[in-house]
């Protein structure tokens, strides 16, 4: 699970790097919110998870952990790109897509602390 949540992250890390390439290249910043959430939460997040997750299998082996990993990389995406296109085309009809990405995200990182709160323990 551990490994599997870091190479994910580096996904979000080379989309998150492209928006900002493609924002200083246009300057063009509109799409920050995509681009800092891309990296927070997708790179930075993802990334600590996999580490925690591959120090402590423990942590990794239970159902809470294949949770949080399908929550979080379901409703990550779902709000970037909902959020993508309210910034593209202002069609506000997108904004309950992007509500349903970020409650499944957060969902994922409360899974997660709780998890993490409950199953860790000192060896």
């Amino acid at each position: 699970m551990g490994i599997r949540l870091i190479k994910i992250s580096v996904v979000y890390f080379m989309i998150g790097v492209l928006f900002g390439l493609y924002m200083s290249m246009t300057h063009d910043y509109s799409f920050t919110p995509v681009h800092a959430h891309i990296n927070l939460l997708g790179w930075t997040a993802l990334t600590l998870a996999g580490i925690i997750y591959h120090l402590f299998p423990a942590v990794s082996q239970t159902k809470l952990a294949k949770a949080h990993f399908w929550l979080h990389n379901i409703g990550l995406p779902l709000m970037m790109a909902g959020l993508l296109i309210l910034i593209s085309s202002g069609n506000e009809a997108i904004i309950p897509v992007i509500a349903a990405g970020g409650v499944l995200t957060t969902l994922a990182v409360l899974l997660f602390g709780y998890n993490v709160l409950t199953k860790l323990k000192p060896e």
